[in-house]
């Protein structure tokens, strides 16, 4: 089965790079449908159009809630048919519907339930693991709930903290590390849930 992929970002897009690169070397049978991303500053929207993807802008600064927000992502999404929603660096909350309920995933660059939570992203996250003194670090794929970096479990991927480990060296062993397990969660997940249309 073709799993049916909905992207949301508010970086640069490495992680969709990486599912692209999957899907177009046969490793991942998915397809992009849509990518909404939250910042128009920081993404470069033109090389994924090229690709056939269409690609839509919902600014968080436009809306004057996170529900305000979370309802103009949904009304992208409801314009095409999904089975999944993969999360790929959306620093804002998103309140998604019922509907969608076990079919929204993230990604997070540390083992969760540690080192999560409101305003643990990037960096925040391998420096607190630095200073913690933990040998170890990795990333969690989950589906996601109404809390942050919180709900089920999917897999996780483990990486040695290395001494003399900055920040930026352990983000990097931790991104290799998601980009191998972001799109084996979608493999996994969308074999459990077979195919749905949302939308």
């Amino acid at each position: 089965m073709t799993v049916r992929l909905a992207v949301l970002l508010s970086g640069t897009g490495r992680t969709l790079q990486n599912f692209v690169r999957e899907i177009e070397a046969g490793r991942l049978d998915a397809r992009i449908q849509i990518v909404v991303a939250s910042n128009a500053r920081s993404f470069n929207a033109e090389a994924v159009r090229q690709a056939g993807v269409p690609v839509e802008f919902v600014e968080r600064r436009r809306y004057e809630s996170v529900e305000a927000f979370s309802e103009a992502i949904t009304a992208v999404l409801d314009r095409h048919e999904i089975d999944l929603v993969v999360q790929a660096g959306l620093l804002q909350k998103y309140l998604f519907p019922e509907r969608l309920k076990g079919r929204v995933l993230n990604v997070h660059p540390a083992l969760l339930p540690k080192f999560g939570g409101q305003g643990m992203y990037g960096h925040h996250v391998h420096e607190a693991v630095l200073a913690s003194g933990d040998t170890e670090s990795g990333c969690t794929v989950h589906i996601t709930d109404e809390e942050y970096d919180h709900g089920p479990i999917v897999l996780q991927r483990r990486v040695p903290v290395l001494p003399g480990d900055t920040p930026e060296t352990l983000a990097e062993r931790v991104f290799e590390a998601e980009c191998e397990a972001y799109p084996e969660a979608v493999r996994l997940l969308a074999g459990r849930l077979g195919p749905a249309s949302v939308g």
